[in-house]
């Protein structure tokens, strides 16, 4: 199993509709890629100075799944929205068992 975790920094002239948005956009992928498992996305609660706005985290079968999502062309359009409003983006993926 491979868990994808992603984390967005959204711009600071990004209103909250928008972030709000983002995240429905981001959490409805999971209904529309067949590859994913699991998969939800939330806002920040604690608002510290690390963290970020938003979190993701998805899990596949493999990488190749992963891969598949990756360039799915509903994933495209997420990743084309969140590029829009966000400052900066991270992610982590790595094998679970």
């Amino acid at each position: 199993m491979l868990t994808h975790i992603v984390c967005w920094k959204y711009k600071p002239e990004t209103e909250e509709t928008k972030r709000e948005d983002h995240r429905s956009r981001l959490r409805a992928l999971k209904g529309l890629i067949p590859d994913v498992i699991s998969l939800d996305a939330g806002a920040d609660m604690l608002n510290l100075d690390r963290s970020f706005d938003t979190g993701l985290v998805a899990t596949f079968a493999d990488k190749d799944a992963l891969e598949r999502y990756t360039v799915h062309a509903n994933h495209q359009t997420v990743v084309g929205f969140g590029r829009e409003i966000a400052e900066r983006v991270v992610s982590v993926d790595f094998v679970t068992e």
